[in-house]
Order: structure tokens, then C-alpha cells, then sequence
């Protein structure tokens, strides 16, 4: 899921939203570098608190419960996998965003890896209570649930990776606390303009990041679904414990009463990802599928 989600995280979010690699977070304390003077040096770096909390959200709400949106995934030039995010219909108060994620069989030689994402959204502020993750990656099981203390502002971060120890993360976001699956969610309701900027904390790879980002502008885009005015928006997720780690990421979202999050083009160790719309599907709608023009043009 840290690959496939990797074009999302920050923006992804996103995830997302995928996930921003961390190429010493599933090693044995025993098996990690030792810390270098310019690591200790970077770790005393203090990352620039958000200047402003986002602001509020659009109505109404450009997506709903049975929204399906599938992605063609490509890392490295070649097309790596799938993915599917799904609304769901609310429960115990939540909304719940799903995304499912995995490699094809040619990427699978490289990086095999299958899994899923929950988050539970409040329904009118779409921040998240709850993120829960089970991801095989190469044969290693990944399990992950977050929890969100809106009062405190506390990440609590449960994890288990293999048969290992379980364990925990506690982290304390500035004004905005998000994950990579509901970020993409969060972001189709704002109220996008030129040069707005943007600033949120958000969990990925039992990290915090902090995404400093813009809106740069309004550009007209032809994606395998068709043409569309959309926003382009970049930012830099900066890992808030480790500073000196950083990852751009670029996302267009249509400038229309959908908001489809149309493509996002990331970075991670194996090189840059990007996720492109190719279908969406809602309740009373005719599924819109890719029309075979597979060359993203702006």
C-alpha cells in the first residue's frame, strides 16, 4: 500500500492518497544505520507551523456514499497497478472511505504488493476518528489503526509488522490532522482559488508529515476520461521528526461540481508514481470510463 498509495499521501494524500516510503521503519532497531552527525543535526530542525487552519468546507458535498473511483497506477514508466477508492454508506456516526490497492503482474517482479486502507470521516467536517490499514507487501504483513484526538489533537498509532512485537507512535498535529485515504476527500470540498495556500498535518507510514502546499492554477487537462478544467495543486510533505526528509507531490482536481481527483503524480525510493482517473462511478449516473486516450496532456 506504501507504493500504490504513494501518489496520494500529503495530498493523499494521498494517498494517498500512498505512502511515502521509509526506508528504515520496518527494520529491526538492530539492523538500522547508525545515526549519522547530520542526521542528529536534522532531527534539531523544527518544521514552520501552519500558518492558518484550512478553511471550511464547500456544499454541498461533491461526492456520496457509492461514489467508486478506479486508478491505473504507474511507477518507474510502467504501468504498476491498480486502485479503487469507495464511499460507504454512513455508520455509528462515521463516513467511511475505502481504498484498495494492488500491483499487476509485471510490477509484482519488482514490488508485489495487495492491501487496503479505511478511514472513518465525520460526515460534515471530514476529518478523521479512525485509520485502519492491512497490507502484504512481498509477503509481509503490515497492520496498522490510528486513532485521532480532535480535543488534544493526539495521532495514536497501534502497529504490527509480521509476527514482530506490536508497536506505538504518539504524535500531536498543529491545526489539521488528516490521513492518506481522507485527505483526497477533504481537499475535493475546499474552496480551491489561485494561489491559496494550504497547510495540514497528515499520518502515513507511522509518521507525521506536514504538507505545505498551493494552489498554482487553472489549467484545462485531457486524462483517459475526457477533457476538464481543473486545479492544479503542489505542495512538499515534510516528515515533522525528520525534517530533512521531504517529497513533492502534484494533484489535479476538476473544477466542477464532482471535483474528481483526475491525477496526482508523486515521489518515493523507487522512483516517481502517479495515479490517474480512469472511472467513476455514482449512484444514479452513467459510469464514465476511460476513452483509450492514455497520455495525460495540460
Amino acid at each position: 500500500m506504501r507504493t500504490l498509495l504513494a501518489a496520494w499521501l500529503m495530498l493523499s494524500t494521498a494517498t494517498a492518497w500512498a505512502q511515502l516510503p521509509d526506508s528504515d521503519a520496518d527494520k529491526p532497531d538492530g539492523d538500522k544505520p547508525a545515526e549519522t552527525e547530520k542526521d542528529k543535526k536534522a532531527s534539531r530542525l523544527k518544521v514552520e507551523p501552519c500558518a492558518q487552519a484550512l478553511p471550511a468546507l464547500r456544499t454541498p458535498m461533491a461526492f456520496m456514499p457509492g461514489e467508486v473511483l478506479e486508478f491505473d497506477l504507474d511507477a518507474m514508466g510502467a504501468q504498476a497497478g491498480k486502485m479503487t477508492m469507495r464511499v460507504h454508506k454512513q455508520k455509528d456516526g462515521h463516513l467511511p472511505v475505502e481504498v484498495e490497492a494492488q500491483t499487476n503482474s509485471f510490477f509484482s517482479k519488482v514490488r508485489r504488493v495487495r492491501g487496503s486502507a479505511t478511514t472513518y470521516l465525520h460526515p460534515r467536517t471530514l476529518r478523521p476518528r479512525r485509520y485502519v490499514e492491512d497490507t502484504t507487501e512481498n509477503e509481509m504483513r503490515r497492520k496498522v489503526e490510528v486513532a485521532f484526538g480532535h480535543k488534544d489533537r493526539s495521532v495514536k498509532v497501534d502497529y504490527q509488522i509480521g509476527k514482530r512485537p506490536k508497536g506505538q507512535y504518539n504524535y500531536t498535529y498543529d491545526k489539521d490532522g488528516l490521513d492518506v485515504a481522507g485527505s483526497i476527500y477533504l481537499l475535493r470540498q475546499l474552496p480551491l482559488q489561485e494561489n491559496m495556500q494550504v497547510c495540514f498535518d497528515v499520518y502515513g507510514v507511522r509518521r507525521l508529515w506536514r504538507m505545505q502546499g498551493s494552489v498554482l492554477k487553472r489549467e484545462q487537462v485531457t486524462t483517459p476520461l475526457g477533457q476538464f478544467n481543473a486545479w492544479h495543486m503542489t505542495g512538499t510533505a515534510i516528515r515533522l521528526d525528520r525534517p530533512s526528509q521531504k517529497r513533492e507531490v502534484h494533484v489535479w482536481i476538476s473544477d466542477d461540481a464532482r471535483r474528481l481527483p483526475l491525477a496526482a503524480v508523486g515521489t518515493l525510493d523507487l522512483g516517481a508514481v502517479r495515479a490517474t482517473l480512469t472511472s467513476v462511478s455514482r449512484p444514479g449516473e452513467k459510469r464514465q470510463e476511460a476513452r483509450g486516450e492514455e497520455d495525460m496532456k495540460w
